[in-house]
């Protein structure tokens, strides 16, 4: 798969977001949803080169080259939801920019989130957790460097 005109199309897609913003101020056009999860997965096959499995995979979205899998997080607003047991493998959490452009927020283990789920009640009768960015950032700071996944692009 060519994924080279990836982010050069990310940039364009708000890039189009911030037209029609401007054309009907006022009334927000931030991609959402299903979008937003999918172009999360897409970064993270692109820069970390990871391999997608089929949409709706149980417990993860992607594999390693060594087998380990990944559960892909990703965010416009200020956290995410989770399950516990989405932690069992690898955490990537991105935060897309309005430039098309993305910030790692979280890479390591999942399990390095489980302390912090057990102090908190789910939000839903689905059994998710709301994390916020912030303490994703903090949980972050103790992973070391060896225990995240490598990104290959820039």
């Amino acid at each position: 798969m060519n994924t080279e005109r990836f982010p050069v199309l990310m940039r364009r897609l708000y890039e189009l977001v911030g037209e029609f913003e401007a054309m009907f101020p006022g009334r927000p056009f931030t991609p959402d949803g299903h979008l937003v999860g999918s172009i999360g997965e897409c970064i993270a096959a692109h820069y970390y080169g990871l391999t997608l499995c089929p949409p709706s995979t149980k417990g993860h979205d992607a594999l390693c080259g060594d087998g380990r899998r990944v559960q892909i997080k990703a965010t416009q607003g200020t956290g995410i939801n989770t399950k516990q047991d989405a932690l069992h493998g690898w955490l990537l959490v991105i935060k897309i920019e309005r430039t098309g452009g993305f910030r790692e927020v979280f890479n390591g283990p999942g399990r390095v989130l489980l302390p912090l789920l057990e102090k908190k009640k789910p939000i839903n009768k689905n059994g998710e957790y709301n994390v916020t960015l912030r303490q994703l950032e903090l949980l972050q700071i103790a992973v070391p460097t060896g225990d995240r996944l490598t990104r290959i692009v820039p």
